[in-house]
């Protein structure tokens, strides 16, 4: 099956069973591919998704836990503060340490702040919080994945769990769900031949292959769409509603009942999936005055052509912008020089950057 997907810089798109399969990777059911066509400003229009990142409490401990339980290796390790990075991130007199990991062809940065410190990650978080967030990492065999990671973590899911034959498009699809040491959830998924992206059965003989999307809890997919779709100008790849003991089993949730919507950029970068739980709806919604040094902070970095006019478009309408303005860094050292930090309608963060 060929991928329909552009390659940049070797960087594949994110979310292959959807593109390939017209299926969401954990769909209960068939998954309709949905086209919308909107009119929206040039400037505010993502041409990729670069990379996922979250705030850690100890870089160097997550550092030895994503190299040495997932096989990510370390390509970039930085140090910065000052007044623009104050403005961006609006926290006053930061000093942080981000480290840029690599697995396959996507990047995780996790980020420390080691001034000022931030709130601890909800110790009762639930997958059908609105703070929800992950990232799916894909994996050559479940069996031994499990069996590596199992020691080092606090399981969400009972154990890994596999789409019945019932689900005839995604049928053998598995996953599990886990927390990394701060308490953010990491979710495993594999792929058996024909399905997902066929560069997933490209091994290579490794076992932890790359980072196919970001998942993020929503209260409203129509609203998660005005601002996503057509907005931002993500395409929506597709969309299922996962029921069943297996998703129960997944996300820890009884009763779970989510609709699954999967958009992507034309460009590169994983995927990015909305999990609206519509039962039970008692998801809590985004801590209140959530800041960047939180422990519950993820942002997504994505290029746009125009920072200054995509700022000013989502203010006007209506959306969180964190950023104190567009801020103009000193140098490229975290890969870019002007960037604005907006919040979606759950408060979730992405970080506008200009190519």
């Amino acid at each position: 099956m060929a991928d329909p997907r552009p390659r940049t810089r070797g960087v594949t798109l994110a979310l292959g069973v959807l593109a390939a399969l017209g299926v969401l990777a954990l769909g209960a059911g068939a998954c309709a591919p949905i086209t919308h066509a909107v009119d929206r400003p040039e400037s505010v229009r993502v041409s990729a998704v670069t990379v996922v990142s979250m705030t850690v409490a100890d870089v160097a401990r997550s550092t030895a836990f994503f190299r040495h339980v997932l096989g990510f290796e370390k390509v970039g390790d930085v140090a910065v503060s000052g007044p623009e990075y104050d403005r961006l991130w609006g926290v006053a007199g930061v000093r942080v340490r981000v480290v840029r990991l690599r697995l396959g062809d996507e990047d995780l940065e996790i980020t420390q702040y080691l001034a000022p410190k931030g709130r601890p990650f909800p110790a009762d978080s639930r997958s059908n919080d609105r703070w929800f967030q992950h990232v799916a990492i894909v994996v050559s065999d479940m069996d031994a994945a499990y069996t590596r990671v199992r020691p080092h973590v606090r399981a969400v899911s009972r154990a890994p769990q596999v789409l019945p034959k019932s689900n005839t498009a995604a049928a053998g699809i598995a996953a599990f769900y886990f927390r990394d040491p701060d308490g953010h959830t990491l979710e495993l998924i594999h792929f058996p031949p024909g399905k997902g992206d066929p560069r997933w059965q490209e091994t290579g003989g490794r076992l932890f292959l790359g980072l196919d999307h970001t998942a993020i809890g929503v209260r409203s997919t129509a609203a998660s769409l005005a601002f996503y779709r057509d907005l931002l100008g993500l395409r929506v790849a597709g969309e299922s509603l996962n029921v069943g003991i297996e998703q129960e089993r997944l996300t820890g949730v009884p009763g779970a009942k989510v609709r699954i919507t999967g958009l992507r950029a034309p460009g590169a970068g994983p995927g990015v999936e909305f999990l609206e739980y519509e039962a039970p709806r008692d998801g809590r919604a985004m801590p209140s005055e959530p800041r960047a040094n939180d422990l519950v902070h993820w942002q997504a970095t994505v290029t746009v052509p125009d920072l200054a006019g995509a700022a000013g478009v989502l203010r006007q309408a209506g959306y969180g912008v964190v950023s104190s303005e567009v801020v103009t860094l000193p140098r490229p050292t975290l890969g870019f020089v002007r960037a604005v930090l907006v919040r979606d309608p759950d408060g979730h963060v992405l970080q506008l950057v200009e190519p």
